[in-house]
């Protein structure tokens, strides 16, 4: 069994020594739990060693994690694809919605967020490195779906995610962040655009490149969890 409490230490010790090394402070980089096909229990227990910000991808698995873990301070981010039929229960569930690459998705979920609920914080998905096999909206059609989500009730657009393609190399990690940090660089220069603080991207393997180059948040499933349980 991984220990948990010790893994949650070593990366936020890890966190900090990278973001020291590039000039940032350690405490501008949330830790995103990526706890997808791992227990309630586990959540629970990387909860009680100090995390709070929680990503699932498959929604009927997080909506029983949620409702079990409903005594627990915890702020859900839904990081998976997002279908039609799905808007409703990540609007009513979620605190964040990192995956968003059509127009048709953010307006379902603007109309279906409670009133109730403080807005629901958005990352526009980003094919950064045009991979045919790969969600997201192209690096040329980020501003006008940017421009569209910022003028929508109840949600509030972040910034950017990515995933890049797998690089053994620090230096061939840092490029796609890089093109990435410019286009949000780029968004924040356009009306109503300007309070975009967001860059999600960077897991295990390209945490230290996205770290360089701004990430503000990392997702980190296996060095946190240990090997995903099947599904």
């Amino acid at each position: 069994m991984p220990d948990i409490t010790s893994n949650i230490n070593n990366l936020v010790h890890d966190i900090a020594s990278m973001a020291k090394n590039c000039g940032r402070n350690g405490d501008d980089i949330k830790l995103l739990a990526v706890s997808k096909t791992q227990s309630a229990d586990a959540v629970r227990q990387a909860h009680a060693a100090g995390l709070r910000a929680f990503g699932e991808n498959y929604l009927q698995e997080a909506l029983e994690k949620i409702h079990l873990l409903a005594d627990l301070e915890i702020e859900w981010h839904f990081i998976g694809a997002i279908q039609t039929n799905k808007t409703r229960p990540i609007a009513e569930n979620f605190s964040w919605a990192h995956c968003i690459d059509r127009e048709k998705i953010a307006r379902r979920l603007s109309d279906q967020r409670p009133p109730h609920l403080p807005p629901l914080n958005l990352c526009i998905q980003v094919n950064i490195d045009g991979e045919d096999t790969k969600s997201g909206v192209a690096p040329a059609e980020v501003a006008p779906l940017a421009t569209a989500i910022a003028a929508m009730p109840g949600l509030r657009l972040r910034g950017l995610m990515a995933i890049p393609q797998p690089q053994a190399d620090l230096q061939k990690q840092r490029q796609p962040f890089f093109r990435l940090h410019q286009l949000l660089d780029t968004l924040r220069a356009l009306p109503g655009l300007a309070d975009l603080d967001t860059l999600s991207m960077g897991m295990s393997a390209d945490m230290e490149a996205a770290i360089a180059e701004g990430a503000t948040i990392v997702r980190i499933g296996t060095a946190i969890f240990g090997a995903r349980r099947p599904l």
